[in-house]
């Protein structure tokens, strides 16, 4: 199997690594069918607590590769093909039960960009630049990854990052909430460490929880009986016990997602 996703696994934490530093970890057709079977088998593994994408190399994702639009690409038939790829892979990003977290540095635009926003959080070192330039060669954004643009930013930030095609910096990204925090270059893997450390120390079924239902809230159907029940359900659980009987005797829980 190709190694342009890499996956290591450390202390709860599963980092995958887009790695094709020599394209600036653009991705080809193989990539996404390799970061979409690597992110189904993590979500299938429960003794994951969190799981970190980053880039190797210069860039985060400098967005999908263009030298094979030409041939993979070329009619409206072979484009929604390609589409249907990447969002499956984007999909099993969104979709992972475990926290995720974006390390970003270096370019982080197209459809690095759309990875990114996929997951839960995103960390981007000052130097990083963000944007969306597809107009620049006549390519549509696909509804399913425009509504998750404008699920983030609103429609009006979504079209001005999509008419105008700017690359920008992190900065305005934080300010358009396409980030959840900027820090300084030299401190982005202490900062990212430490967020990978508050997330596994937490209750992972609370993790659940809250990505499934932070979620759910954006539907406009009023809770079911039994949605609103599912929370509270949450209270006879061991991980439950464990926090409550660590918190009353000052020591740190040790959940194991029961």
């Amino acid at each position: 199997m190709s190694d342009s996703v890499v996956v290591a696994r450390a202390d709860g934490v599963a980092t995958v690594t887009l790695n094709r530093p020599e394209r600036l970890n653009a991705l080809d057709l193989a990539m996404w069918r390799q970061l979409d079977s690597v992110m189904r088998r993590l979500a299938e593994d429960e003794t994951l607590r969190c799981v970190l994408l980053r880039g190797a190399g210069d860039a985060f994702a400098a967005g999908a590769d263009l030298a094979e639009f030409a041939t993979e690409r070329d009619g409206p038939e072979a484009a929604a093909a390609y589409s249907g790829v990447m969002q499956s892979a984007l999909t099993a990003l969104r979709d992972c039960p475990h926290p995720t977290v974006a390390r970003i540095h270096g370019a982080c635009v197209g459809a690095g960009l759309e990875i990114a926003i996929m997951c839960d959080l995103r960390i981007a070192a000052q130097s990083s630049r963000f944007g969306v330039p597809i107009q620049r060669i006549g390519v549509a954004m696909p509804c399913f990854e425009i509504a998750a643009l404008v699920e983030l930013v609103w429609r009006a930030t979504a079209l001005e990052i999509l008419l105008e095609g700017r690359v920008f910096d992190a900065g305005e990204a934080r300010a358009k909430s396409l980030v959840t925090r900027v820090v300084a270059d030299g401190d982005l893997d202490r900062e990212t460490e430490a967020a990978l450390r508050r997330i596994v120390d937490g209750a992972p079924l609370s993790h659940r929880w809250h990505k499934k239902f932070t979620r759910r809230c954006l539907d406009p159907r009023p809770l079911a009986p039994e949605e609103v029940a599912e929370g509270f359900a949450l209270a006879g659980t061991q991980d439950y016990r464990t926090g409550i009987r660590a918190f009353l005797a000052k020591e740190k829980p040790r959940f194991e997602g029961k």
